[in-house]
């Protein structure tokens, strides 16, 4: 047996990072200990980075790890994506003049919101530090839950990408009751998936006599046994698969989360787990489960009409800024499942395979994602974040230059032309249409434009509602300003000329087995 180190090398580096980070709570003074996390975490991505772009370069590829993962071309895109979104939402991380001085983070997440302790803690201007390793473990893990060849693997990765997303969720330095609300309706729904998705492991395994997917693959195309224990497995797992993406009903979740997590954890759960679970949703189905394509094709369609509705109608009912972009997580999760349904690896029928149009779409929601979150961290009034969507009233007159920035994420959100949102969604529906769900496709625009009202709301609010006293826009640090101006220019750029990115996608859209 043999460990390819090299291949792997990008993974291991951002998990030794993480467990050096663990090591640097114990013994780096705590006046020290803020700049030593932030740069061992920043300067572990860009190294994991380099070495990425050299592994893909030379061409390494197949099974690696004694078989439990996969490199290939999506295996690349999606640890590539994942590395630049995961560096530039945890630069907010770092965020501490928004905050006078500390970061958005609890002095001690273990003392009772509104104890003594805790008084204690926020007046000696402690902060967790920890965040920084959570996050490279709950980052490590993302990169190998869709580069997963076997079951067990993905479920290891699973757990390891959650749990410190549970424990991030709690640690707000402001309203944290509503923090660990959060944090525990996270952790109790997550591990029911956890549980769903672990019995489908089992259910296939009886099926199939393997955890690895191609053998699973095998035993769907060349039966020996009925079909109720694959139907059974496959919606079981399909179950922990799509809690994560955020599809109908299973994300109930994501608004309390979003709404109730530290923002700048917020803006990193909104792009990289959703980029995680889809990329492992789309091994699961177009690698083991491809041969059954015709059974979950109809149901997933389903689930996707539902996940728009939801998304599209709930959100216009919504008063809370982040509220909103958490029911807008749920629609755009619909959106990119339409090119899922739609279309299946290799299709000879579309160019726009669903793979590498899902793909570009998570790029270009990714951008406005992170974006939108650090410009919602700048927006404050006496008590933090002014989150309601009616304090963001008259902004466009009191800072025009961020209310602007904020209102093209929005427009990208909608999918108006010369942003990238729009070549998004024309690359998802594209997909489908050519896969043959033509009346999928004009639900989801219908849908589209009915999520638009809220998203232009915002921006008549800015623009044209007069300006709410107390409501400022903080000073920031180039740790939120930097990730802003790269998701504007993204947003931007990609909307005019997406050729580069698009290309990428599309070739980085076949699984190996």
């Amino acid at each position: 047996m043999t460990v390819e180190w090299r291949a792997i090398a990008p993974v291991l580096l951002v998990l030794i990072a993480a467990i050096l980070g663990i090591l640097a709570e114990a013994v780096v003074p705590r006046a020290q200990r803020f700049f030593a996390q932030v740069f061992l975490t920043v300067a572990s991505i860009v190294v994991a980075g380099v070495l990425l772009v050299t592994n893909w370069r030379a061409g390494l590829g197949g099974p690696v790890a004694m078989g439990s993962m996969m490199l290939d071309a999506p295996t690349y895109f999606m640890w590539g994506a994942l590395l630049v979104f995961g560096l530039i939402s945890i630069l907010v991380f770092a965020e501490r003049e928004l905050n006078g001085g500390v970061s958005a983070f609890a002095a001690s997440a273990a003392t009772v919101p509104g104890s003594r302790a805790e008084a204690e803690a926020s007046a000696a201007r402690l902060e967790h530090t920890e965040v920084f390793p959570l996050a490279l473990f709950a980052l490590g893990g993302m990169m190998v839950f869709p580069a997963s060849a076997d079951l067990i693997t993905m479920f290891v990765a699973l757990e390891v990408l959650s749990l410190p997303l549970y424990l991030m969720c709690g640690m707000a330095r402001r309203r944290r009751l509503l923090s660990q609300e959060a944090a525990l309706k996270y952790f109790l729904l997550g591990a029911f998936s956890s549980a769903f998705f672990l019995f489908g492991v089992a259910l296939l395994y009886g099926y199939a006599g393997s955890f690895d997917l191609s053998a699973i693959a095998t035993a769907v195309q060349n039966p020996t046994m009925g079909s109720g224990v694959l139907y059974a497995g496959m919606g079981l797992l399909a179950v922990g698969l799509l809690f994560k993406v955020g599809v109908v009903p299973f994300h109930n979740w994501t608004p309390d989360v979003y709404m109730g997590a530290p923002t700048p954890v917020t803006g990193f759960m909104a792009i990289c787990t959703k980029l995680a679970a889809v990329g492992a949703t789309l091994r699961v189905f177009y690698v083991a489960l491809s041969g059954e394509r015709w059974s979950w094709q109809p149901l997933l369609a389903v689930l996707v009409v539902a996940t728009m509705v939801v998304g599209a109608v709930w959100g216009l009912t919504q008063t809370d800024i982040k509220r909103t972009l958490a029911y807008s997580s749920i629609a755009h999760a619909g959106f990119i499942m339409t090119a899922v349904v739609g279309a299946y690896a290799g299709s000879p029928t579309s160019p726009l395979d669903s793979v590498g149009s899902a793909l570009f779409y998570l790029v270009v929601y990714g951008l406005a994602s992170v974006g939108a979150f650090a410009v919602i961290t700048m927006v404050r009034n006496a008590s933090g974040e002014a989150n309601a969507i009616a304090s963001w009233s008259g902004l466009g007159r009191t800072s025009p230059l961020l209310a602007g920035i904020f209102a093209l994420f929005m427009l990208s959100f909608t999918g108006i032309p010369l942003t990238a949102g729009f070549i998004g969604k024309w690359a998802v529906f594209a997909a489908a249409w050519r896969g043959g769900f033509e009346w999928l496709v004009i639900v989801a625009v219908l849908l589209s434009l009915v999520a638009a009202v809220f998203y232009l709301r915002i921006i008549v609010v800015m623009f044209f509602g007069e300006p709410v006293d107390g409501v400022v826009v903080g000073r920031a640090s180039a740790f939120t300003w930097l990730p802003i101006a790269v998701a504007a220019i993204g947003v931007a750029v990609l909307g005019v000329f997406p050729g580069p990115v698009l290309d990428l996608a599309t070739a980085a859209s076949t699984f190996l087995r």
